[in-house]
């Protein structure tokens, strides 16, 4: 079985990019040894295509995955598929990307079945409709997905009622929502090329100076934080594997909040953890 790819998602190096620009927050991300990325959260102007572009060439960096919704987001000045399908398409041809992501269903329309059909159906035509340019179009899980419509989980309603649409499984949004993450993978198994690998931890309480219940309880139930690989309570290496065993191509380490810590260092620390469980040659 060949090996998997480890890739970063960029949206945990949007501040770097407003910094540095993306050609040299590739090139840090090459220093450290990675050869593979998703973007999201990041502007696709011409110049910063232009920008990934000579990063893959010069650093032999991968774009993994792109993102887009499937509408236009009120607020949003994002590409969407609706309104940008072209140009989304070439800059994934541009950037050699054969995956293109929808990080979540429009929070507007959760509790409404009638109207989550629809988005399914809306989905599966774009999926569809990217396939015919050589595009594969996944769905990225959170916690909400695992709201149950008539007994049956919503992302497996995604699932059930697509055939071309793929997924991009969040180990740690699946474990939160009381999913086993292994169980998951092997239910999706030939249709998770991308995995979203992030850490679970229980994080630390402070209780000192609370004086009132709602207080200590809002401290008390929301301690649970995103972890560098590794440093949390998953079991990773089960993960990877199943992942691995059941077509993920891309492992993208995620991680939504660094609590502080410099990503840059979070990213080392979770690529030194993936090298010592076995992963060194897949960066």
């Amino acid at each position: 079985m060949e090996n998997g790819k480890i890739a970063v998602q960029m949206m945990m190096l949007k501040g770097k990019v407003q910094e540095f620009g993306v050609y040299e927050t590739l090139r840090k991300l090459n220093e450290l040894g990675f050869h593979a990325v998703e973007i999201s959260q990041i502007p696709m102007t011409k110049e910063n295509v232009a920008e990934f572009k000579r990063a893959t060439e010069d650093f032999d960096m991968e774009i993994a995955a792109l993102s887009a919704t499937i509408e236009s987001k009120p607020g949003s000045t994002s590409d969407n598929l609706t309104d940008h399908f072209q140009k989304i398409v070439d800059d994934c041809k541009a950037l050699d990307s054969n995956y293109l992501r929808v990080g979540m269903l429009p929070t507007t329309i959760l509790g409404d079945k009638d109207k989550i059909m629809d988005f399914i159906d809306q989905a599966e035509s774009m999926a569809k409709r990217l396939d015919e340019h050589g595009i594969n179009f996944y769905y990225h899980n959170h916690h909400l997905e695992f709201q149950k419509y008539d007994g049956e989980y919503l992302l497996d309603l995604i699932k059930n009622h697509t055939t071309k649409l793929g997924f991009e499984i969040d180990v740690h949004w699946a474990h939160r929502a009381g999913i086993v993450p292994v169980e998951l993978i092997e239910q999706y198994a030939g249709r998770i090329a991308l995995l979203h690998i992030k850490d679970y931890r229980i994080g630390n309480i402070d209780l000192t100076n609370v004086n009132d219940r709602a207080t200590y309880q809002q401290r008390l139930h929301n301690i649970i934080e995103f972890a560098e690989i590794g440093e949390g309570n998953l079991n990773m290496k089960a993960i990877i594997d199943a992942g691995l065993h059941n077509g993920t191509k891309y492992f993208i380490i995620e991680q939504d909040n660094t609590y502080g810590r410099d990503p840059f260092e979070s990213l080392q620390i979770s690529a030194n953890n993936l090298r010592k469980l076995g992963y060194a040659d897949w960066f």
